[in-house]
């Protein structure tokens, strides 16, 4: 197959002018499309990391997505960390050993490979795509080359949702996909509390609970803020001493 182009790229999922938040939905399933066999995610970064997801197909792209969101690690954070793309053709060979939750959870969801490509512009990192298959192998190069050109399409793209947000006076776009998940943010805090630990601490403890739950960290959270579930200092291997 010939490479796909940023400017085709932009061009398709632009046509007929959608609103500015129906751009990233087919940002995702235009590159899904244009890589036969695959799901794609699209997930927003800040300089702390990965803050949510704005887009993913459904079955393995959404699966990738969620547990990576659940967990803390994986592809997408070690993409947004290192700057460079994060390639496992093959992840049950190559992934154990960096994310054994993430890869036990992925493989449960039929994922055999993920690739991972930075949204950036210079140092200053936007977001990540997630490309994952049900099958391995490596993308060959024109494959390689189409999924980077989508990278660069979703550049563009979040640098016009987060100008769009501006110019309606909304708060950026950060914020928005945070408040979005505002159960999960308020179950944080509940649990800090509750367990005598840091925020950080407490979102470890909810994605530890919700891992070996076999639930999602939102579900999780739903309870903790029904006070259905509960956390307590010496939980999950906090040292109550």
């Amino acid at each position: 197959m010939a490479p796909r182009t940023v400017a085709g790229i932009l061009a398709e999922i632009g046509e007929g002018s959608p609103p500015p938040q129906e751009l990233t939905r087919r940002l995702a399933e235009s590159c899904a499309a244009a890589l036969p066999g695959s799901g794609v995610g699209l997930g927003l970064t800040t300089p702390d990391g990965p803050v949510g997801v704005l887009a993913a197909t459904p079955g393995v792209g959404a699966a990738v997505e969620e547990l990576q969101l659940s967990l803390g690690v994986g592809p997408c954070r070690d993409a947004w960390a290192s700057g460079r793309p994060v390639l496992h053709a093959d992840l049950a060979a190559t992934g154990p050993a960096r994310w054994p939750a993430f890869v036990s959870g992925a493989a449960a969801a039929g994922v055999r490979a993920v690739f991972a490509f930075p949204v950036r512009v210079g140092a200053v990192r936007l977001g990540v795509l997630d490309v994952s298959r049900t099958r391995v192998g490596e993308l060959d190069t024109a494959e390689l080359a189409t999924a980077l050109s989508y990278a660069d399409a979703a550049l563009a793209v979040l640098v016009h949702l987060q100008a769009d947000h501006s110019a309606r006076g909304g708060p950026p776009l950060a914020v928005t996909l945070i408040e979005d998940s505002a159960e999960v943010h308020q179950a944080t805090g509940m649990v800090s509390v509750q367990a005598a630990v840091s925020v950080t601490q407490a979102l470890g403890l909810l994605q530890a609970r919700a891992w070996s739950s076999g639930r999602t960290l939102r579900e999780v959270a739903r309870d903790v803020l029904r006070g259905t579930v509960t956390f307590t200092r010496g939980d999950e291997g906090i040292d109550d001493s």
